[in-house]
């Protein structure tokens, strides 16, 4: 049995919403293996090389090279076995978590 995943665009540097696709070196319809290269992204700091975070059958490329892909939006759509173990290439932020709070004190005032 297969299931859909959906890669979407991770936080690729602290604080950039958005990256342009360079290129892909993957194509529709072909199998990939856990980080296998899929393609290129531009960030406003840096060229970013894109790993897979799964291995299967590659169903949809969501991005032609050129185009802007926000954080979160969706990069690659994935054919992947049930039992398909991810990696990691990065993070998606979540807007629902809470933002983190820190509480600052002064230093103590010893004389």
């Amino acid at each position: 049995m297969s299931d859909e995943f959906v890669f979407r665009l991770p936080d690729l540097a602290e604080g950039l919403e958005d990256a342009e696709l360079v290129e892909w070196r993957v194509s529709e319809g072909e199998r990939v293996e856990l980080n296998q290269l899929l393609g290129e992204m531009q960030t406003s700091k840096a060229l970013v090389e894109m790993p897979s975070p799964r291995s299967g059958i590659v169903r949809r490329l969501h991005a032609q090279p050129g185009d802007l892909v926000r954080v979160g939006d969706p990069l690659v759509t994935f054919e992947v076995d049930e039992n398909n173990e991810p990696g990691v290439v990065g993070r998606v932020p979540r807007e629902e978590a809470p933002p983190r709070r820190v509480r600052l004190r002064p230093p103590s005032q010893t004389q």
